[in-house]
């Protein structure tokens, strides 16, 4: 894990695909962030998620006070989130907002579902940054936070991400698992109260797999 910056109330890090933030419920006993955090640093308080198998920032909380404060930056869609994904396919456009609403833990999979009468009101800005012969690294900047919203906004435009093939993707010879890295998160550090934007840099999956492209 590459801490990227820790203070008083916060910490901030870049995280790596395939660990999970909290424990899954089938695999108690492995190891997840909060824990391995915690054993280091004391009382880690979660203020968002990333799924196990997405790279990138990501901030907690190290005090009850800094974690209300974030906690509703996030709630009111003030923190500002990038994420890069590598899909399949070749867009037309050149930015993209998906507002399919959204409906989560859908099915034996728990996937979510685009459901136009039953889902949650959901949007994502798409920006494409290059064309490959057959992929795309498109940059997304989801305005709420669903689970897999990224990933489903992606696949409903017709477009999923490379290796992600629980939403329709082909097995890939690229990379592992669904090619998406949370880039940047710019929020209010809640005691300096100064906007702050944290970068976290490709991982060498995600890194190799542009190479290869």
């Amino acid at each position: 894990m590459q801490i990227i910056h820790v203070d008083e109330h916060i910490l901030v890090l870049n995280k790596p695909a395939g660990i999970p933030v909290l424990p899954d419920g089938w695999e108690k006993d492995s190891p997840y962030l909060v824990k391995l955090l915690e054993d280091e640093y004391g009382k880690i308080f979660v203020v968002h998620r990333l799924d196990k198998i997405t790279s990138g920032v990501m901030v907690f909380a190290r005090d009850a006070e800094s974690h209300r404060a974030l906690n509703m930056q996030f709630e009111n869609h003030e923190v500002e989130k990038i994420y890069h994904a590598i899909v399949e396919g070749n867009p037309k456009w050149e930015e993209k907002v998906a507002r399919h609403p959204l409906r989560v833990n859908v099915g034996h999979k728990h996937r979510t579902a685009v459901d136009d009468r039953n889902g949650k009101p959901s949007e994502t800005r798409f920006r494409l940054r290059e064309l490959y012969q057959a992929a795309a690294l498109i940059e997304a900047m989801p305005k709420t936070g669903r689970t897999h919203q990224v990933r489903v906004h992606a696949k409903a435009l017709g477009y999923p991400l490379v290796g992600d093939v629980l939403y329709g993707a082909a097995e890939s010879k690229i990379i592992a698992r669904p090619a998406l890295h949370a880039l940047s998160l710019t929020f209010t550090h809640p005691n300096t109260h100064e906007r702050l934007t944290f970068t976290a840099e490709y991982p060498q999956d995600f890194a190799t797999a542009l190479k290869l492209l």
